[in-house]
């Protein structure tokens, strides 16, 4: 059963109240908080709502400004495909400027985000005598803090306006000094939010729990804002409060969350990025999403990777775009058999797609939701080398003659004498330019985290997409105990995550292995290994002082640290003189 609670519980009148937002240069600067906000409820559905119109679940938004700039990822031009003026290319390239469209995207949404939380902070604050008012009042000012802190890290600068007072000015808040408020916001609203599961709160609402995450999340992050273009951080500053350090508080929250019963690690780790995940018991903070909802819902995560002709159904395909680094993939050896690496699929009747040429075929007993379909399920994690799958044949899955899905190997659909064999190396002809011929649009090892939706295109998903989930908190915890100098407890941690995640039952449920030291160098790939393609990466380089690194291999260069936040768009700075364009652009 599907938890969309926050939906009957604010009220159906979210479709009324998600007013598109995409021209953000006028919505943020001229807005007048006060107007249209006399509903909490409606008020508040909206700010949630922008969690997943495209901000945080779309590959061209916060996403892609978070793992393309990395060795995570990277969107090529493949022929014909993806060239789209380099916009892609360029965040890979670090040659993006306050033109390109990527960084318009995410700033517009998160921009948008902040206004409706600010509007929904003034509604709730209005609603007297509302049963509700101080549960919808500290929500949306928890939510007004985590896209204000997105908005912070990517852009440096953030627009605010009182919501307490009509008409009240625009202000910008800087990252180095906005951060300390942000933390003292969300640690004084706290005791007004609900636990999760009470108050008919579930993950896709901001809880106690999400409030935790969120303030490890700063605190971790707390000294590269202070210091945004510096050559080292001071993780070790004194908390706010007084009360230890930056590091010991994110060992305080996240502990809160780590001790908390309601939460444990999965054994099979892809369970937290299946099409069914809600109310998994490792996600604290979700993108609720629901496939069957006029809300606006994404895969496009899932959906990226895929080749044009890799089909769970007859309904979808891929579209042969992302695809991980040669340097990221070879952090993997020697550790091909982690269970987070890959995870093979078993259907009812025991058949296991193994995908190494050996499958013939596989039961179509897996139907998808809303039709008569059947279901085909690629393997999980990285795949690489040839890769195999149904073929369409008279408009559907072509079967065998036991109406099984036939198994064939694959080829390309826009070169259909090239394999589908995802290359390790990429071999770009010009090594500074992320640009394959047609003969070359196989090339990249592509992962498969989250489940690919087979019931319609790529516009609307089933997928709770995790904002904070629990292996995060053990990653931070980790990092934490590492920079007080607690090597023996990071080591721990590290090893937590190891030892639970378990391989499928094709390899007898195998748990995954201990590692017997850590160094700065083995702690970032660890946290890599739990929390790749979770928009995790360019804040963790940052703070490891990977970022700047050349990528050999990828056509990343070496870059200079003002590369480490995004500029203004242009379209806000034509708008405003409020805004000061940030150093180097």
């Amino acid at each position: 059963m599907r938890k969309k609670s926050l939906y009957t519980y604010l009220g159906i009148a979210l479709t009324v109240a998600m007013v598109s937002c995409t021209d953000l240069k006028e919505k943020v600067i001229d807005e007048v908080l006060g107007s249209n906000n006399s509903n909490p409820e409606n008020a508040i559905a909206a700010a949630y709502g922008q969690l997943g119109s495209a901000t945080f679940v779309d590959h061209n938004n916060v996403w892609g400004l978070q793992e393309y700039p990395t060795n995570e990822a990277l969107l090529p031009t493949r022929g014909s495909d993806w060239g789209d003026g380099g916009i892609y290319r360029a965040i890979h390239e670090f040659t993006w400027g306050p033109d390109n469209s990527l960084v318009a995207n995410g700033w517009n949404n998160l921009n948008s985000g902040i206004t409706k939380s600010l509007t929904a902070v003034t509604s709730a604050y209005q609603a007297n005598g509302n049963a509700n008012q101080k549960l919808f009042l500290a929500e949306a000012r928890g939510l007004l803090a985590f896209y204000t802190f997105h908005t912070l890290d990517l852009y440096g600068q953030a627009p605010y306006r009182n919501p307490y007072v009509n008409n009240a000015p625009l202000e910008v808040k800087s990252a180095d000094t906005a951060i300390d408020g942000l933390i003292r916001e969300v640690e004084a609203i706290i005791p007004d939010l609900a636990n999760l599961k009470e108050q008919n709160t579930h993950n896709g609402r901001f809880t106690k729990q999400a409030a935790y995450a969120l303030l490890a999340d700063m605190y971790m992050n707390r000294a590269v804002f202070k210091n945004r273009y510096g050559s080292s951080f001071n993780f070790t500053e004194a908390a706010l409060d007084g009360n230890g350090t930056d590091m010991d508080k994110v060992i305080y929250y996240t502990t809160q969350l780590i001790d908390n019963t309601q939460f444990y690690l999965e054994t099979n780790y892809f369970r937290n990025f299946d099409i069914d995940n809600n109310g998994r018991p490792e996600l604290i903070f979700v993108v609720s999403q629901d496939i069957n909802t006029s809300r606006s819902s994404s895969n496009s995560i899932a959906y990226m990777p895929m080749e044009r002709n890799q089909k769970p159904s007859a309904n979808n395909r891929g579209t042969n775009a992302t695809c991980t680094t040669p340097s990221f993939y070879a952090t993997w050896d020697g550790n091909h058999d982690d269970p987070r690496f890959s995870r093979k699929y078993q259907y009812s009747d025991g058949t296991w797609f193994k995908n190494d040429g050996t499958d013939v075929s596989v039961p179509a007993t897996s139907i998808v939701a809303n039709s008569s379909l059947p279901w085909f399920h690629f393997n999980r994690g990285f795949l690489a080398g040839q890769q195999y799958g149904p073929i369409l044949a008279s408009g559907g899955l072509k079967m065998t003659s036991d109406n099984r899905i036939a198994v064939e190997k694959l080829y390309c659909e826009k070169n259909t004498s090239l394999p589908v064999d995802f290359t390790p190396e990429l071999n770009f002809d010009n090594p500074a330019q992320s640009v394959f011929t047609q003969a070359q649009i196989n090339r990249g090892v592509r992962i498969f985290k989250f489940e690919f939706d087979p019931e319609k295109d790529n516009g609307s998903s089933n997928v709770d997409m995790p904002l904070y989930r629990l292996g995060g908190m053990y990653c931070m915890r980790a990092e934490a105990y590492f920079r007080s100098g607690q090597t023996t407890l990071a080591l721990a941690d590290i090893n937590k995550l190891r030892t639970t995640r378990t391989r499928e039952e094709y390899y007898n449920s195998t748990p995954g292995t201990a590692i017997a030291s850590l160094t700065a160098d083995i702690l970032y790939n660890e946290i890599a290994f739990e929390m790749y393609w979770e928009q995790w990466r360019r804040k963790e380089a940052i703070r490891f002082g990977k970022f700047e690194d050349a990528d050999p291999g990828s056509a990343k260069p070496a870059s200079q640290p003002f590369r480490r936040v995004y500029p203004i768009p242009q379209s806000a700075m034509d708008a405003s003189d409020a805004f000061t364009q940030n150093q180097g652009y």
